[in-house]
């Protein structure tokens, strides 16, 4: 059942600057997820009556994936006034004035953070009755993070930001997790006492800490059992440390649900892929987007898998391959390239060195080696030559190729689309198909064979091809 009485506020607002990209910070995936998609997620895990996005930089391009995540969200334009406290004052604006419960305020920078942590916040925050309840984390080194300062009693007195901190301030390793949880009128009330008195010149909401504080009201910072947990996504170092431990965490959850995975440190699962329990997951293999892959195929070593499915059985072995569906008990690789559009059927094949688009290879049919199929459709059971070159591009238009069933064409062969080759026919080795094969037929374009004697002595006098050629005929000649 939805919380009616909770309301969740995401702050998405900053610049992210220290990232140093054209891409907005919290557009930046880990897992296959941008990271405020993982703030969203856990927001709608919570069921909230009502979710806040407060949003500045960038905030279309933020507003299209909140709004595709949570299409119900309210989207909140930060002002020119800075700061968290200024943030979450708009956002509780925009509440709907019939609402009266808690909020619950997080970065949208925080990807690890999951909605088990903030409902067991929620639950401690309700049963002690304070007016807010904080999450906090112990940290070795505490440096450039908000401390928290207990009073004598061990209790939360406030909390100050690294630039306004004293020294004795700054040897606290305790750090503000900088995700809170108000009672709404409290919190309201003391937001109109915010002001930009400080050595940034915003406003802080950990300011509202302190002012309910000397209010009389009840104030309560839980750490975390472990920091990771809370920790936000400033610049692309920390954004490969976050990507790691959430990788980590998706790969023992997929070991744990029967998933072989023999190397995890080179291993990389998006949160979107699903695989089935006896999936073998070779070292050097990534399975990234909405990559579905059936029980007992085996990936890898070395492989990348990108939207693809995968069939029961299926073996893909040092392979790139994007948008392409992979039948049951087929054989992919070494060294293949599966393009979007490849289509391969049941016990089929694509060898080594082998490109494939938008290619339709039907049950048990082979492209062994060395070759290219683009825009063809093969049937059953049919075996392409070595080294064969489906043309399908004229210099201006794409054309596709036909190749019935029980198909075999030589090696070297080439297909100038568009052509078509009936059921059961061959083609020789080096032949150059220009149009149709009948069924049942043997295509070959074969000019007869000239031998020029006496060519290397003449047109390469004094190489060591025309003094070989020299001995060997007179060789032949003694003979």
């Amino acid at each position: 059942m939805p919380d009616t009485k909770l309301a969740i506020v995401i702050l998405a607002a900053g610049q992210g600057t220290r990232m140093k990209s054209s891409t907005p910070k919290l557009l930046h995936p880990i897992a296959g997820v941008p990271l405020v998609g993982h703030v969203l997620a856990t927001a709608r895990a919570l069921d909230a009556a009502h979710v806040v996005a407060v949003v500045r930089h960038e905030r279309d391009r933020l507003v299209e994936v909140i709004t595709a995540e949570l299409p119900d969200s309210i989207i909140v334009d930060q002002d020119d006034v800075p700061g968290t406290g200024r943030a979450v004052e708009q956002a509780v604006a925009a509440l709907p004035a019939d609402f009266d419960g808690d909020v619950l305020v997080v970065n949208g920078d925080v990807p690890l953070l999951d909605a088990e942590t903030l409902a067991s916040l929620v639950t401690r925050h309700r049963d002690s009755g304070t007016a807010a309840t904080l999450l906090s984390a112990i940290l070795d080194d505490a440096t450039g993070y908000g401390r928290i300062i207990r009073g004598n009693s061990g209790g939360l007195d406030y909390i100050v930001e690294q630039k306004d901190a004293s020294e004795a301030e700054l040897a606290v390793q305790e750090i503000n997790a900088g995700v809170y949880l108000f009672t709404l009128g409290t919190l309201r009330a003391q937001l109109a006492n915010l002001t930009t008195d400080n050595a940034q010149g915003e406003k802080y909401l950990t300011d509202v800490v302190g002012l309910l504080r000397s209010a009389g009201g009840g104030v309560d910072a839980i750490p975390v059992a472990e920091p990771w947990l809370v920790e936000g996504v400033n610049d692309r170092a920390q954004l490969s440390v976050q990507a790691s431990r959430l990788n980590a965490l998706i790969v023992r959850g997929w070991q744990l649900a029967g998933v072989t995975v023999q190397d995890p440190a080179s291993t990389w699962i998006d949160l979107t892929a699903t695989l089935a329990p006896d999936v073998t997951l070779k070292p050097g293999t990534q399975i990234l987007g909405a990559t579905v892959i059936e029980t007992g195929a085996v990936i890898g070593p070395d492989t990348t898998l990108v939207d693809c499915e995968v069939g029961e059985g299926a073996e893909v072995k040092r392979t790139d391959a994007t948008l392409a569906v992979i039948g049951a008990g087929a054989s992919v690789g070494p060294f293949s390239y599966l393009r979007p559009g490849t289509l391969l059927g049941a016990d089929g094949k694509i060898g080594a060195f082998v490109e494939t688009k938008n290619a339709k290879i039907g049950t048990g049919s082979k492209v062994p080696h060395l070759s290219y199929v683009g825009d063809a459709e093969i049937g059953e059971g049919s075996n392409i030559g070595a080294g064969s070159i489906f043309a399908n591009y004229d210099g201006v238009k794409k054309h596709s190729s036909v190749v019935g069933s029980h198909v075999r064409t030589g090696s070297h062969g080439v297909f100038v689309a568009p052509v078509r080759i009936g059921d059961g026919a061959y083609t020789g080795a080096g032949t150059v198909v220009r149009k149709d094969v009948p069924a049942g037929s043997l295509a070959i374009s074969v000019a007869p064979q000239r031998n020029m004697d006496g060519w290397t002595q003449s047109h390469r006098p004094g190489t060591a091809a025309a003094q070989a050629a020299e001995a060997a005929q007179t060789s032949h000649e003694d003979n």
